[in-house]
């Protein structure tokens, strides 16, 4: 088994710095795996990331680094996929940082899986875990908050590339936010491919602390979230996916009531959030920020499903 691990990245190099250095010292206890390379792909950064790299380049053995314009993360991931030499894909975001047992965890869980399964058609998908805390983020626990029913998400999964492959890897009209690793998650459950949950495979999802002036950008997110998600249905009309991207009137009703019918937004509950930041709750304050974020990707989608209409 040789480990491909493909990252696609955008202007994130503090914390890719981080990424790359738990992933030059991994821990392969036995012969079960040959190797590995890391396959960075940056998607048009303007914060020096490939320059930064060249000057490291001894620092990062493993590393071999491609560029594209910026097309966002599906392009990212299929110019990795195609260009990697592995058998074995691994998919991580560049704000993640592992634990040295990391590499070994999802091959231990591939090989008992198929063991167990009689077959290879299956794949890992490790623990992600949300921390603020740049200088240590493998100090943060596992939070009910954590967790994730996603099928197929690329914050932290192996699978074997040639399933990738049959499935057509990532559709690359999912340019915006949101839904193109869930969507190619959808063909491959047609491949009968079984997830299994490896959390001994362990990922540390960094994201800077919540504040109010990064509300604006959050809900940008959530509407491009909306638009991609209709995009997600237009593909796959089926009930599962309306209840994956929120377009149901359970939804519409769910964040309507919470949020008083859009009553409680960015403006009306700045001073809760900012009174749970300054007590050092900013995890709280997202949380509860949700209601309207959430508010406006059901919005979103509702925006983006009628437009479609139009066109067609």
């Amino acid at each position: 088994m040789f480990f491909s691990i493909v990252i696609p990245t955008y202007n994130r190099k503090p914390i890719l710095e981080k990424c790359l250095i738990a992933l030059e010292h991994q821990q392969l206890s036995d012969h079960k795996v040959q190797g590995y390379e890391i396959v960075l792909v940056d998607d048009g950064s303007t914060d020096g990331t490939l320059l930064w790299l060249a000057d490291h380049k001894d620092q990062f053995p493993h590393v071999r680094s491609l560029c594209q314009d910026h097309q966002g993360p599906a392009a990212a991931r299929n110019l990795g996929v195609n260009e990697s030499l592995g058998d074995t894909i691994i998919f991580i975001d560049s704000d993640l940082v592992v634990t040295e047992q990391f590499l070994q965890s999802h091959a231990d869980a591939l090989i008992e899986a198929e063991k167990k399964l009689g077959s290879d058609r299956l794949f890992t998908y490790g623990w992600v875990i949300n921390t603020c805390n740049f200088d240590d983020p493998t100090s943060e626990p596992y939070k009910i908050t954590d967790f994730s029913a996603a099928y197929f998400a690329t914050g932290n999964v192996a699978i074997a590339k040639k399933w990738l492959l049959m499935a057509g890897l990532f559709d690359t009209r999912f340019q915006l936010y949101g839904w193109e690793d869930l969507e190619l998650g959808v063909r491959l459950k047609k491949l009968q491919l079984t997830l299994i949950k490896c959390p001994a495979a362990v990922g540390y999802h960094w994201h800077p602390p919540f504040k109010l002036d990064q509300i604006p950008a959050l809900i940008d997110k959530e509407i491009q979230r909306g638009r991609m998600g209709v995009l997600f249905y237009q593909k796959h009309p089926h009930w599962e996916v309306r209840l994956m991207i929120q377009m149901t009137w359970l939804h519409r009703i769910l964040w309507g009531v919470l949020s008083v019918g859009g009553r409680l937004n960015e403006h009306t509950m700045a001073p809760l959030l900012q009174w749970l930041i300054n007590q050092g709750k900013p995890q709280l304050a997202l949380e509860i920020a949700r209601i309207f974020l959430n508010w406006y990707n059901v919005q979103g989608v509702y925006a983006a499903y009628k437009e479609m209409q139009q066109q067609s």
